[in-house]
């Protein structure tokens, strides 16, 4: 429809500022967690320790996406703890979204899984998912920080 063309086109006028945004505020929010010390490990290839940080500059001129996975410490139960705490995150498994989304995968989408099948997926009992949206970075580091102190 006519409508939807329109919506389209309005959404690609600006999809390489949002993703400019989307980018820095990840690579924001991926060190800041990095140091934090209620963080196990951060996974995310804009960060220059990441394995694939040289792919990312050479294919991608240094953006990395809004996707990024941490490990909290205390495992399962910290993850659903931090989850809940969450105020400016919306619990959504989406990505690409211009509003910052989380998930606790061992909690959520693969709640299912036994510990094996957890661990064969790639996925940790203290995993947690953020994909990082558009909002002011000092909101979403509060908002992080918040949440981590309640686990």
């Amino acid at each position: 429809s006519p409508f939807n063309a329109f919506l389209i086109l309005q959404g690609i006028e600006t999809l390489a500022l949002r993703m400019d945004r989307i980018c820095e505020n990840t690579v924001a929010v991926a060190s800041y967690m990095k140091n934090h010390p209620k963080v196990k490990w951060v996974n995310y290839a804009g960060l220059p320790d990441h394995p694939d940080h040289a792919l990312v500059q050479k294919l991608m001129g240094g953006r990395a996406s809004g996707l990024m996975t941490f490990g909290v410490i205390g495992g399962r139960v910290a993850g659903e703890r931090f989850l809940d705490a969450l105020n400016l995150f919306t619990r959504l498994v989406n990505i690409g979204d211009v509003r910052s989304l989380a998930t606790h995968p061992a909690s959520t989408t693969h709640r299912q899984l036994s510990a094996e099948e957890l661990e064969k997926s790639g996925v940790t009992e203290d995993t947690v998912r953020l994909c990082v949206g558009i909002e002011h970075i000092d909101d979403l580091k509060e908002d992080l920080e918040q949440a981590l102190s309640k686990i």
